[in-house]
């Protein structure tokens, strides 16, 4: 491995290619986003291209490259873990406010003068994004290209695309086939006036033509675009990827297989006056560009977002089974993890060591298929780290007191999980219990709410924020993100954020699995996180509206050493009291041994 100074040098060669190039096709600032021409959360390593040029690998954040500056904004999550890989490249970090987007917009404004230029790789850059930065930049005369893939002319040694094949997701799991549900993709865009329909979003190909890959890490999809007509579709995709078999059946089921690369050749022979139906933050400006003038582009949310958040009764019940199953398997790593600390002074226990046995026992369990994440093992001061990672390297031993928190989480043909457990190491702390139970709080009274049918989810946030609020605490994440179905285990159209836009595509509806996972973090000391799935099902009808509810699907003990219980309500206890009662009545089937004993001690009454 190079060491830090030789680290840091590369960056900065990698900087001055990059500063030539934007001398020689007169650019003024260099934008690289954190994204691919999908728009995907986690990227394959042809897209890392800000990754590559600054050092940085936290999952998200922009890049700015000027004549003198270069700068890095990333939200709160990375701070910490930004200013350790960035040091020595000269590249300011530039500590962006949740929920600012473009964060980077303000200091475009300041910092420039009317007449200079701003190049992006639009092939990377979403429309709306897009958009919104040419219009703003326009009023103050500065220029923005969106032609300018300088990174990709400069980064000789990229990684080639990704070349994983295609795999069909069983029926049996999917429960609605690709015919159903291009049926009714079909019949919403013509609702929306629309023949023709394109999607970028891997998540959403993958959903619609029940296919499955492994070109994303953690992330069942595969790269692609989909172009849906009145009677067939085109799925762009790299040759070689998908067997001849399952090749013959796409066919019959009226989708012809074309080069990745054609996609925007296919956008610009559509009809003329035909209309296309694209959604203006899942498709690129470099796409939208690509599409013939007469064309009537009408801009709405991918209806394959809508349908695929809305879980089917068969689909809800694939995922209570797994919850079991990654419920149960977590019994057993709690169980070896409480006897491998009575062990300690012998055998040191490591937070790498409890993330390789949370893979160990899970890699057992029928139908994984692979992590949702990496699992975050994060002991005292890490686990103040919302994103923070243990490896080989750089980690920690479990010795002393503290806390411990784990965020794991599994891909299963019948489902994703996702789950966050803070537990004791050794005596917890008075102010520690103090920030556990405010946090268990929030995430009960979250799961306890009664909710209109289609409120719009960011609105739901404040719920588990005010018991912490009450005590003067905050933290700088989300409450909650959509979970997919074996796809992405972050997924939307809904978000428990008060950092995210409060638009009507957001609306909570039945069947949508949301995370619930408020936290604290003390910088330099603790973290605490407790997150379990939701879904939301009816709950009543009333005279005031139709009103919603959670069904809490994660099955795992709360650790209840870390409770202070007099900051508890009655509810609060009562609640909790009938989770360990569930929990128990559940996974009791399914462990035995070490593994039984833990869960009949962790569920006991409180």
């Amino acid at each position: 491995m190079q060491n830090s100074l030789t680290f840091a040098e590369e960056i900065n060669s990698r900087l001055y290619q990059l500063r030539l190039s934007m001398k020689q096709h007169a650019i003024d600032v260099c934008i690289v986003p954190s994204s691919d021409p999908h728009l995907s959360e986690y990227l394959p390593e042809h897209w890392r291209s800000r990754a590559w040029l600054s050092g940085f690998t936290g999952s998200a954040g922009t890049l700015l490259v000027a004549k003198d500056f270069a700068g890095l904004w990333t939200d709160s999550r990375y701070w910490v873990q930004a200013e350790k890989e960035l040091a020595g490249t000269g590249i300011v970090l530039m500590k962006a406010a949740a929920g600012s987007n473009p964060p980077y917009q303000g200091w475009l404004i300041d910092n420039l003068d009317a007449g200079q230029t701003v190049g992006v790789d639009g092939e990377v850059l979403s429309l709306v994004t897009g958009q919104k930065l040419r219009q703003t930049l326009a009023g103050y005369q500065i220029r923005l290209h969106s032609d300018c893939n300088l990174v990709g002319d400069i980064w000789k040694d990229r990684p080639p695309l990704p070349a994983a094949p295609i795999y069909e997701h069983d029926i049996r799991f999917a429960t609605v086939s690709r015919s159903e549900k291009l049926l009714g993709l079909r019949n919403r865009m013509r609702d929306l006036g629309a023949a023709w329909h394109f999607i970028s979003t891997l998540d959403d190909v993958a959903y619609l033509f029940n296919l499955r890959g492994s070109d994303v890490e953690f992330n069942p999809v595969f790269v692609a675009h989909a172009l849906v007509g009145p009677e067939s579709a085109k799925l762009f995709v790299a040759n070689g990827k998908i067997p001849q078999e399952l090749q013959t059946r796409l066919l019959m089921d009226g989708i012809e297989l074309m080069p990745y690369e054609c996609a925007p050749a296919a956008l610009a022979e559509l009809p003329s006056s035909s209309g296309l139906l694209i959604d203006p933050r899942r498709v690129t400006i470099g796409m939208r560009q690509a599409i013939a003038e007469k064309v009537n582009v009408i801009e709405a949310i991918n209806p394959t977002t809508i349908a695929k958040s809305q879980k089917t009764e068969k689909q809800i019940a694939h995922i209570r089974a797994v919850m079991e199953k990654d419920g149960a398997m977590l019994c057993e790593v709690f169980a070896w993890l409480d006897q491998s600390l009575e062990e300690r002074e012998t055998i040191p226990v490591t937070e790498v060591m409890v993330g390789e046995k949370i893979l160990e026992l899970r890699n057992k369990i029928s139908d994984c298929v692979s992590p949702s994440f990496e699992t975050m093992a994060g002991f005292n001061a890490n686990g103040s780290l919302p994103h923070y990672s243990a490896t080989a390297q750089a980690h920690a031993i479990l010795k002393g007191s503290g806390l411990l928190l784990i965020d794991t989480g599994g891909q299963y043909q019948g489902g994703t999980t996702d789950i966050s457990r803070t537990i004791p190491i050794g005596k917890p702390t008075p102010e520690q219990k103090r920030d556990f139970t405010l946090v268990l709080r929030g995430m009960i009274a979250l799961s306890s709410a009664h909710f209109p049918r289609s409120i719009r989810s960011p609105m739901l946030d404040a719920i588990a924020r005010a018991p912490l609020w009450a005590q003067g605490v905050e933290y700088g994440h989300g409450t909650g993100h959509g979970v997919g179905y074996f796809l992405n285990v972050h997924e939307g159209p809904q978000t428990i954020s008060c950092y995210a836009a409060s638009e009507a595509y957001t609306a909570m509806e039945e069947g949508m699995i949301t995370s619930i996972e408020p936290g604290i973090y003390r910088t330099g000391k603790w973290g605490v996180r407790i997150e379990n799935l939701v879904l939301s099902t009816s709950a009543e009808i009333t005279e005031f509206g139709d009103f919603l509810r959670f069904e809490t699907l994660t099955l795992c003990p709360i650790d209840t050493r870390c409770v202070d219980r007099e900051l508890l309500s009655p509810h609060e206890i009562s609640w909790l009291n009938d989770y360990h009662a569930e929990v128990r009545k559940r996974l009791l089937p399914h462990v035995q041994g070490a593994a039984k004993e833990w869960l009949m001690t962790r569920t006991q009454s409180l």
